[in-house]
């Protein structure tokens, strides 16, 4: 099986253009290709997750990754999957991000001479003639087509800014840079990406004739994957500052069992005869299918020491096994206390168990929230200064645990 069958048999393939050549360039390892990441945050997230295990597995096959950083869209913003136009980043906080994002890629793929590369598109974008961009791309761009654009549809009806109406054709032209300056072959994206790719596919077909060979491939998940990064709580990160490993593994241990196994076959590097075996898992196999998921994940992420630490963990407080030191903590000072003591909505909000007070208050008035295994049915609860400097153990629900410390 090569690799371009093994990424339909674990359901990663939705449109390609060109499904032959596609195949036998990746098989054969030809494929230089990219996929675009835009630095909104410090941190890479769960929804990029998909992405980068793709890299790896078509560097393993042979083919060269570009890891391209979206440094100058990035002062633009995509508007697909938005309903409203993202807040202007500055430039430092851009640099910023796109740095911590190529620390966090080195875990996934392998940098220097002949393999992965990351690029940045601020290096050509923001140095773009405005009239001579208008000139040489803007021309092979039909504004019909674009409003066509299911990215543009969605938010025809609350406004499309010109600012963002461009981004189309700059994510375009980063592919024909690349095309050019580093024999970029193939671009890879989310469904949510179909139009703006296939504009790339195009200006290089209209720039350089219909002989330049230039693949466009989207990933089945990939924009479902943007919504996997949020929870109830906030993001999921793969910066262990931002969300522990523990936080991490506990994640995908919770996942639905409708789930399970799909996240196993796209995300994980286990055998596909392996997984194909497991698809008979039901009922209480499909928990242990679960642990496999999130070890395995936990792993790739955060090495193989802190996903046995994160384990352990989640194992010693699901049996009744006590506080393990491992257990996401929290810590707070008394600059966070009111008249020396805090509620419990409070400690579930600082805690990240709920993302809300009205989320806190509908945990506890719903019986699932306890501290120190005994459960909370008063919203007004107080914790003093001595008890919290002793460390309370907070649940909510049977398996989202967090230490709450004084310092």
């Amino acid at each position: 099986m090569g690799i371009y069958e093994e990424l339909v048999a674990r359901g990663l393939i939705a449109q390609v253009t060109n499904e032959e050549e596609i195949r036998d360039m990746l098989n054969n390892g030809k494929a230089t290709f990219y996929i675009g990441f835009d630095p909104t945050a410090d941190s890479l997230h769960v929804g990029h997750f998909m992405a980068l295990c793709l890299m790896k597995r078509l560097q393993q096959a042979g083919n060269k990754p570009i890891a391209l950083i979206g440094g100058g869209t990035g002062h633009v913003g995509d508007p697909s999957g938005r309903t409203d136009m993202r807040s202007m980043m500055t430039k430092e906080t851009i640099d910023h991000n796109c740095a911590c994002f190529k620390k966090q890629m080195e875990r996934f793929i392998e940098f220097g001479e002949d393999k992965a590369i990351m690029v940045n598109n601020a290096d050509w974008l923001l140095d773009l003639n405005y009239v001579e961009l208008l000139r040489e791309v803007g021309a092979c761009f039909s504004v019909n087509n674009m409003l066509r654009a299911e990215c543009y549809k969605q938010r025809m009806e609350k406004g499309l800014s010109f600012l963002e109406f461009n981004y189309m054709i700059m994510q375009s032209y980063d592919f024909y840079y690349m095309f050019q300056h580093y024999g970029c072959n193939m671009q890879f994206g989310g469904n949510d990406q179909w139009s703006n790719m296939l504009g790339g596919t195009e200006l290089i077909r209209k720039k350089l004739g219909k002989d330049a060979h230039a693949m466009t491939i989207t990933l089945l998940l990939n924009s479902e994957g943007k919504k996997m990064g949020k929870t109830a709580s906030g993001a999921v990160w793969l910066d262990p500052n931002k969300t522990s490993p523990y936080e991490f593994y506990q994640y995908w241990r919770n996942v639905g069992d409708a789930d399970v196994l799909k996240c196993i076959r796209m995300l994980t590097f286990l055998p596909l005869e392996q997984i194909d075996e497991m698809d008979k898992w039901e009922g209480s196999q499909l928990n242990k299918a679960k642990e496999i998921l999130a070890y395995e994940l936990t792993s790739l992420v955060h090495g193989e020491e802190e996903a046995k630490k994160a384990e352990a963990s989640a194992k010693a407080l699901f049996t009744g096994g006590g506080v393990s030191e491992n257990m996401p903590t929290t810590e707070i000072t008394e600059d966070d206390l009111t008249d020396g003591a805090m509620d419990i909505m409070t400690i579930l909000v600082k805690t990240g168990l709920c993302s809300s007070k009205s989320d806190a208050r509908r945990n506890v008035q719903q019986g699932g929230v306890t501290v120190n295994d005994e459960k909370v049915t008063d919203i007004g609860k107080v914790y003093t200064a001595d008890a919290l400097k002793a460390g309370i153990v907070v649940k909510r629900g049977k398996k989202n645990f967090n230490k709450l410390t004084l310092k």
